[in-house]
């Protein structure tokens, strides 16, 4: 009885594990966003870069676009992120701002 209770405890600790991953990944983005992103974008617009998602004309029109225009940030600015750093920042502004 106890094994099946363990095993049964662990399967539902296992399949909370993935909602876990996706929220700290934003998280993990919205940081890496605020550490590596918003001085930039600050500087173009004038404010925190916020309106560069926001504007009606915006160049990002599909998450692939949003993915593909991250990595393009991170190795402009040579930042050395890992591919989960990339799709976090990628999560945060969707979550944020795009809503793909």
């Amino acid at each position: 009885m106890n094994k099946t209770l363990a095993t049964t405890l662990s399967l539902l600790a296992l399949s909370t594990l993935p909602v876990l991953a996706d929220e700290s990944g934003i998280e993990h983005g919205k940081k890496l966003h605020q550490q590596s992103c918003t001085a930039c974008h600050g500087k173009m617009t004038g404010g925190d870069g916020s309106t560069l998602y926001t504007r009606s004309n915006r160049r990002v029109t599909s998450l692939p676009a949003l993915n593909a225009q991250v990595r393009r940030c991170e190795s402009n600015l040579e930042l050395k992120w890992f591919d989960e750093d990339i799709k976090g920042v990628s999560e945060y502004l969707n979550a944020e701002y795009y809503k793909f």
